[in-house]
């Protein structure tokens, strides 16, 4: 039972191979209901196993020499070499915990070596998985933890500058930090991907599997298939309502795009267009409630917010940001005067709810759960069997409605559910592997970190670069997040990226602490859509038929709201923490004020087309509405919906004149 949309990625890999595979993510997706919903398991028995798991698998599915030809018997050697490594390193601390517990920083021989294997095969892991940037990211921190004059490399220690020189780490203190202590391997990070994302990726693939894309994709479609451009503004809602629960831009991209961007292309957008679009609402999915790609469940961990007041506070931002999107998509549409599809192409809402209310039911359950502060984890638990019963009484509705009540028809009934269950519990598991490596090898460098204080000397590098300068200091932050973006995934560069950055911002330039990880993890999603490294755009642009350069430069111009948005809640932080009902109005009048002018700016039309005099007008205003300060605010606004009205104005003026 191997899903359609893995055998490609699996035609090299012999059927018994394949079967293997199966069982073990099955296994694994079991193994994760049972600690999620039966019976929890203790920090170091969940973390050690659920990476045993991810690394087992990653070994399997991703042989040593790619996945474009067979491995040959020097590449099974290798990988069965790996695959004996991941589940020794992982399982040996199930088996001995107890004794290493009761050693407490006296390791044996057989500590450090195992601790060393489980570095080097995540390692790999890392690079088969993720990425070859991510696994240079980790050997780089363990070279800098072990740079210094006492120790492993003090050679190396001579050549870093001294801001960032440290008397250095040996290999068994090392080890001790990433292997078998909290802040390593298996530190917060992991702790998050084994517990809460995974069951949160396993309930959306039990969706996807349901047919829920279809479902999202229809109901889109049936709103706003006949505006204008209508279906870009599908993929706009479509691709928020499936990203927020799939965890990945680039899986979302595939899903909603395929059926989206051809439809983009025959209303009229270029292949660029169409492609830049739904990346930019793919990216606009991972960062709405309630998973927003394991962000929300981080951040939540990180600053000890509860999860469902982490989900709440994102609601109005990611309504901003999608807003923004979709308000770039009209103007397009408006400009190449293009049309809506006709009535008889669309889907009907009536007959869409009827056929997809079972995917309602289960996202409801899921807030009613969390509102009623039950764990995530248990949320997500119950939200899978939620899907499943539903989709069972779907499944027997259909059944007794369709035709005779038969039992070959019952049969084949059940066989379909039972199909659909496993190869959702498959794919739980395969899409799980990723994001799993990629918050383990995170913990490498959250132990470097914090075990050579680097966190510290970055804070000082940035307060010394930036003069105090809040704005600059943000721009160094958002230049930092494209580095670590061209070869991190958006998980792994917001961990990254908040350890070194998040003591500064809070306590050196006194941003709020929620406030100061959203900034970044806002930040981080921008990778996703800025050239040179693309990963949504490259796929959007795969889809389309367009190059892949320019797709990006488009998705990069719709999602703009992502530097701006960020910038907004820094200087306005009531449209995070509230506040009284006047400023919180205010707020919310400006920041939808400022986007809507910024859209209109850029793309030079709004109601019609905006002179050069307007556009340049329109720049300093919005960064007034930025400014802390209201009476510059003030006058910000006023300026703004002055070229607005001019603008509406000039464009009816323009519409009343006879041809």
């Amino acid at each position: 039972m191997i899903p359609e949309n893995l055998r490609s990625a699996d035609a090299h890999q012999p059927r018994p191979v394949l079967w293997l595979i199966t069982a073990i993510a099955i296994s694994m997706s079991l193994f994760q209901l049972y600690a999620a919903g039966v019976q929890p398991l203790g920090l170091f028995y969940q973390r050690s196993a659920h990476l045993g798991f991810v690394l087992v698998l990653a070994f399997m599915i991703y042989p040593v020499f790619g996945q474009t030809r067979p491995r040959g018997m020097l590449g099974w050697l290798i990988d069965a070499a790996f695959i004996v490594a991941g589940f020794l390193s992982s399982f040996y601390i199930i088996w001995n915990l107890d004794e290493i517990i009761a050693r407490a920083g006296w390791w044996t021989a057989t500590d450090i070596t195992v601790g060393i294997i489980c570095t080097l095969a995540l390692l790999e892991a890392s690079r088969r998985a993720v990425g070859l940037g991510l696994t240079a990211v980790g050997v780089v921190a363990i070279l800098y933890a072990l740079a210094g004059s006492r120790g492993a490399l003090p050679a190396l220690g001579e050549w870093m500058p001294d801001l960032l020189a440290h008397r250095g780490a040996s290999v068994e203190r090392l080890v001790g930090q990433l292997y078998l202590g909290q802040e390593g391997i298996f530190g917060l990070p992991l702790g998050v991907a084994a517990t809460f994302v995974f069951m949160f990726v396993l309930f959306g693939a039990f969706l996807e599997k349901t047919g829920a894309g279809k479902f999202f994709i229809d109901l889109a479609l049936a709103a706003t298939g006949r505006k204008p451009g209508g279906p870009a503004k599908a993929a706009v809602l479509a691709s928020a309502g499936m990203g927020s629960i799939s965890g990945s831009t680039v899986a979302n991209v595939v899903t909603t795009g395929a059926l989206t961007i051809p439809l983009m292309k025959r209303l009229g957008y270029k292949p660029k267009q169409a492609g830049g679009i739904e990346a930019a609402a793919s990216t606009g999915g991972q960062i709405t409630p309630p998973l927003m790609g394991a962000g929300a469940f981080l951040i939540s961990e990180y600053t000890r917010v509860p999860y469902i007041e982490i989900v709440l506070v994102s609601i109005f931002p990611a309504i901003l940001y999608l807003g923004t999107v979709y308000l770039f998509v009209h103007i397009v549409a408006m400009k190449q005067g293009m049309r809506g599809l006709s009535a008889t192409e669309l889907p009907i809402v009536r007959q869409v709810l009827k056929a997809g209310w079972q995917f309602i039911v289960p996202l409801v359950l899921m807030v009613w759960l969390l509102v009623n502060n039950i764990s995530p984890m248990r949320v997500g638990f119950w939200a899978i069997f939620a899907v499943i019963g539903v989709a069972g009484l779907r499944g027997a509705w259909s059944v007794y409605t369709d035709g005779p009540l038969t039992r070959t028809r019952v049969y084949a009934s059940l066989a379909r559910g039972g199909r659909m269950v496993f190869e959702s519990l498959q794919l739980g598991a395969r899409n799980a592997v990723a994001v799993s490596i990629a918050c383990a090898v995170a913990g490498i460098v959250v132990g470097v970190v914090g075990m050579t204080g680097l966190g510290l000397k970055f804070s000082s590098m940035m307060v010394s670069l930036s003069g105090g300068n809040i704005v600059i200091a943000l721009g160094l932050v958002l230049i930092a997040s494209l580095i670590l973006g061209l070869g991190l995934p958006v998980t792994a560069s917001y961990i990254v990226l908040i350890v070194l950055v998040g003591p500064a911002l809070h306590n050196d330039f006194g941003i709020p602490l929620l406030i100061a990880h959203l900034v970044v993890f806002w930040y981080s999603q921008d990778s996703n859509v800025t050239p040179p490294v693309a990963l949504a755009g490259f796929a959007g642009a795969a889809i389309a038929g367009s190059k892949p350069m320019e797709t990006s430069i488009q998705a990069w111009k719709f999602a703009k709201g992502l530097y701006l948005i960020p910038l907004f809640m820094v200087f306005n932080p009531e449209i995070i923490y509230g506040g009284p009902m006047p400023v919180v109005l205010w707020t919310g009048f400006t920041a939808i004020l400022g986007l809507v002018a910024f859209a209109a700016t850029i793309e030079g039309w709004l109601f019609g087309r905006m002179d050069v005099i307007s556009r340049l007008v329109s720049l300093p205003a919005i960064a007034a509405l930025f400014w802390p300060d209201f009476i510059i605010e003030v006058v910000g606004a006023i300026a703004i919906m002055f070229v607005l009205a001019i603008n509406w104005l000039t464009a009816r003026t323009a519409r009343d004149v006879p041809i």
